[in-house]
């Protein structure tokens, strides 16, 4: 097959009719790029998976094109809905109870699904024209380093799916934030953009609960190829260290160190902005990854606002199952 990269203005017609055709096409969220197929029908959906080498135990995210579709596909509660209200468009999911109309392979055959609207005015405008639910979970294949630009999906989907829509890079850089709603607070499953902070101001955030997979819910996960290690602050030693403990083809991830001295650094932000290491982290991993390295050092950010989102990301990396 061969794959199409069209940008934004001239791909949105084509995508909306490959869509309705019960094809994939890549386009841009204000997250990651998403691999966008027909919600509710399934033989659309099982083409995911099979793009995304993706098990079928691994539910996906349906983005709403308008609030009008969230009772066809959910049931919310007045909680659920004030968040819908407040945060979507935006880098929301809310886990909820779901509808029939909803086709077990969306779900992994759970009684929840998980719901969002795209803030991205590409995103937004396919679904649009489109008319319909789209389920789109990151286009990149399973486990790797979520795409976050049109290159990155072409690298990993490319001659797997008919179409890349190019929007340039995505604002955010990370997966949204899932949330499971209940009756007087919610619970966290993927923390993301919307902080627990934000969310504490809306909500009660309870204590997470074991029994409900999400996408990105498994040990490993956004993982480069090159095996990735987390570390403290390197700090002033790191030339010897590195000679003493890594190998000599070691790239360096880096939060607030230097990297004075070391040929395969990239760093999450000169200026130690949380939102802008959530941006670059999944270029950085993977520029570095593409570099054949023999190991990646990490840094660890703090955990704090976006932090706790970046250091999840980091862990599922670093996961080896």
């Amino acid at each position: 097959m061969k794959t199409r990269v069209l940008a934004a203005p001239e791909g949105l017609e084509p995508a909306a009719k490959l869509l309705a055709a019960g094809q994939l096409v890549a386009l841009p969220t204000e997250t990651v790029y998403g691999l966008g197929a027909a919600a509710l029908d399934p033989l659309a959906c099982a083409r995911i998976f099979e793009a995304k080498e993706r098990p079928l135990s691994d539910p996906l995210i349906v983005h709403l094109p308008d609030t009008q579709w969230l009772d066809c596909l959910a049931r919310p509660n007045a909680l659920a809905i004030r968040l819908a209200n407040e945060f979507w468009p935006g880098p929301l999911t809310l886990v909820l109870p779901r509808q029939n109309l909803v086709p077990d392979l969306v779900t992994a055959g759970q009684k929840t699904v998980a719901l969002r609207m795209s803030a991205h005015p590409v995103f937004a405008e396919v679904s649009r024209i489109y008319g319909r639910p789209i389920a789109a979970p990151s286009a990149n294949r399973f486990g790797r380093i979520s795409s976050t630009s049109a290159s990155h999906v072409l690298t990993e989907l490319g001659g797997r799916i008919p179409l890349i829509i190019d929007a340039g890079p995505c604002l955010h850089g990370i997966e949204s934030t899932i949330v499971r709603v209940h009756e007087h607070g919610v619970e966290i499953l993927r923390h993301g953009p919307v902080t627990e902070e934000r969310l504490s101001q809306f909500a009660a955030v309870l204590a997470p609960r074991q029994g409900t997979l999400t996408p990105g819910s498994m040990q490993s996960h956004y993982a480069p190829e090159t095996r990735l290690i987390l570390l403290e602050k390197l700090g002033g030693e790191l030339a010897d260290k590195r000679e003493a403990d890594f190998p000599a083809r070691t790239g360096f991830l880096l939060w607030s160190s230097s990297g004075k001295g070391l040929r395969f650094v990239e760093h999450l932000s000169s200026t130690q902005d949380l939102r802008e290491a959530a941006a670059n982290l999944y270029g950085a991993m993977r520029r570095l990854d593409e570099a054949h390295l023999e190991l990646i050092v990490a840094e660890r950010v703090p955990e704090t606002g976006l932090g706790v989102a970046i250091m999840e990301r980091l862990r599922k990396a670093a996961a080896r199952e």
